[in-house]
């Protein structure tokens, strides 16, 4: 069982000094199961390889506390755990690698903080799922993945279980270790050790910042937790808790925003015009990226010429907003095929989101703080590249005249930033020009001749290329 990773960071040699092992020797670790080594196959100012290989010891496992069979006792001495990446490789990662998966170096600090290129290849994993589940659970995460399947038997009309995983992408390396070593135990849906309360804290504490986004979370956490289901409700419940606020307190803060708004009947010319734009395209499948609570759905399900009609949001009380706005349970067949809500991340890539025609951001961008605005940026016009992209946000110059808005205050509590009409015009050329878009710009509401138009708009269409 073989994890490798490198870099092309100059110097590369610096992975040293980020995992605290020195390249120059080999090092060895006991664990229960076996012996954790870890060496460096190259080791240059320009390239850098580490390797953790696990000798697993198979009469260990049955003899100490980490033998578990499901199956029988021939199960205990006849399976994949010695050859396999499983949660033994998860508990050397966290033992050998702990203070880089944390995030510290001593020596070099400031680029245990910093992306750097690297790229993981585990020799052999075992994924229930299969390669779909295993792309499901990386590429959200931004990573470019490669898997190479492992016919059983020599027969590769039989389906296998057995892959080779690699992942590529410029992350810190204690992200990549914290993937690494949550996500590997999910895919083979098997610990070797007792899943109690505790799991929960570790799942919470390693998934920070990542996990309550995820499209699989609910999978991840399930499997992760042995599928104990008060454990998995309880993890849920956590990761969700700071979405989801008590209906009083969403029905208020949403509210804010709605009453400065209303007079200029601003929502509904906002929903209008996006409505127009996307009519214009032409497009027949749409996203609604953020959908919220379904307005912008309402008006697509309405209209015959959308074809496919998803509609995103990470928040589970949205969606059934959404569902009972829509009523989805009582719609006819044909119209209630034209339509899905899914749970995901604007911030990740997601396979369920590629191949289609537009795609609508509406007030959703100004929510994001700078890091993951940059994750949207190359989830949608990288990734999921639909053909339009119909973005609106609010014109921060408008907010002076709005008698009850104190200087300086922004429109909803939850805005990270809100642009001037040059900011966002800069950010939407800078953006199409990095992904091969032009963009034009639309003023939506009454325009002050000094201020402008309480919401801007801009429409990115793909460049299409011929050859």
């Amino acid at each position: 069982m073989i994890l490798t990773i490198e870099t092309t960071h100059r110097p590369a040699t610096d992975l040293g000094y980020l995992l605290h092992k020195n390249p120059t020797r080999l090092q060895s670790f006991k664990q229960s199961f076996g012996e954790a080594h870890v060496f460096y196959p190259e080791a240059s100012e320009e390239h850098c390889t580490v390797a953790l290989l696990l000798d697993v010891d198979p009469v260990a496992l049955v003899r100490g506390s980490a033998a578990r069979s499901d199956t029988g006792p021939l199960a205990q001495y006849v399976n994949d755990r010695p050859y396999v990446g499983s949660s033994f490789l998860s508990v050397a990662i966290a033992d050998v690698f702990g203070t880089a998966m944390a995030g510290r170096s001593k020596e070099r600090p400031e680029l245990a903080s910093t992306t750097i290129p690297l790229a993981a290849r585990v020799a052999v994993v075992a994924c229930r799922g299969g390669e779909p589940f295993l792309r499901r659970l990386f590429e959200p995460l931004g990573y470019r993945v490669t898997v190479h399947e492992h016919p059983l038997h020599g027969d590769d009309e039989l389906p296998s279980r057995y892959f080779t995983l690699e992942l590529a992408g410029e992350k810190r390396l204690g992200e990549l270790l914290t993937h690494l070593y949550v996500l590997i135990p999910v895919l083979d849906d098997q610990k070797h050790y007792w899943v109690g309360a505790d799991e929960v804290e570790k799942l919470l504490r390693h998934g920070e910042g990542w996990l309550s986004e995820h499209p699989e979370r609910e999978a991840i956490a399930s499997r992760y937790l042995r599928h104990r289901r008060s454990l998995v409700d309880d993890a849920i419940a956590r990761l969700t808790h700071e979405e989801a606020p008590t209906e009083e307190a969403a029905i208020e803060r949403d509210a804010e925003e709605e009453v400065l708004e209303r007079p200029l009947s601003l929502n509904q010319q906002r929903l209008a015009t996006v409505l127009a734009a996307l009519r214009a395209s032409g497009a027949k499948r749409i996203l609604d990226l953020g959908c919220g609570e379904g307005q912008l759905l309402s008006l697509l399900l309405d209209d015959p010429r959308f074809e496919e009609i998803v509609g995103m949001d990470v928040s589970y009380r949205s969606l059934e907003v959404a569902s009972r706005r829509l009523h989805l349970d009582r719609l006819p067949p044909k119209k209630r095929e034209r339509i899905r809500l899914i749970h995901g991340s604007v911030v990740y890539r997601d396979a369920r989101l590629t191949g289609f025609d537009a795609a609508a951001v509406v007030e959703v961008i100004e929510h994001l703080d700078p890091p993951r605005l940059s994750a949207f940026e190359r989830a949608t016009f990288e990734f999921a590249r639909p053909s339009s992209v119909v973005i609106t946000t609010p014109n921060a110059e408008y907010n002076a005249r709005w008698p009850s808005l104190p200087a300086g205050r922004f429109r909803h509590r939850d805005h990270r930033f809100e642009w001037t009409r040059a900011e966002f015009e800069r950010w939407s050329r800078d953006v199409a020009e990095r992904f091969g878009y032009s963009v034009r710009f639309t003023p939506v509401g009454n325009e002050d001749p000094e201020v402008g138009a309480p919401t801007q708009l801009a429409v990115f269409s793909r460049h299409e290329i011929h050859g």
